[in-house]
């Protein structure tokens, strides 16, 4: 059986994986370009763990496999969910329901009000992963982005008191 853990970012090179695994899985899946890959450098860039912002990578068997961000948004009662991923030989384990969940409880639990994010309709396993975790979709929008056309949609999570429900 596979040994999983979700931690806390903090180790070095935890960061330079996140940014060069997102260019190299969204490159080979989706075709996407470099400007990708630097917008997440930019995200990795400015985030800054504290008591409202955390980060997490998922190991599998001591391998980092996954990630995802909880970051304050522009409004202090919103906090937004960032580049969640699970690398595709960790995929079926959970692991992307798991962090998802994580980052939820940690906003919740941080008194955000809302957990909201920015993902494109051909995420598609990610989405179900967000809509699983009770996410709505709020708005939906055509742009050509990292060397591709995409639909842009916005989903939204109102935090109440409670756990979030795992479903793998």
């Amino acid at each position: 059986m596979a040994d999983v853990e979700i931690r806390e970012i903090g180790r070095p090179g935890d960061l330079g994986w996140i940014v060069a695994a997102h260019g190299e899985l969204y490159a080979a899946e989706f075709g996407w370009d470099a400007s990708f890959e630097a917008l997440v450098a930019r995200i990795v860039a400015d985030f800054t763990p504290g008591p409202r912002e955390r980060g997490w990578i998922a190991e599998l068997d001591g391998r980092r496999v996954g990630c995802v961000l909880c970051v304050t948004g522009s409004d202090p009662d919103t906090a937004v969910l960032r580049i969640l991923l699970v690398h595709p030989d960790a995929r079926g384990h959970g692991l992307g329901h798991r962090l998802v969940a994580t980052c939820v409880d940690f906003a919740r639990d941080r008194g955000y009000r809302t957990l909201r994010l920015w993902t494109n309709d051909v995420l598609a396993a990610a989405r179900r992963i967000y809509l699983d975790a009770g996410f709505r979709l709020v708005a939906e929008e055509p742009h050509h982005s990292f060397g591709a056309d995409l639909v842009g949609q916005d989903y939204a999570l109102p935090l109440v008191p409670g756990p979030v429900r795992v479903v793998p």
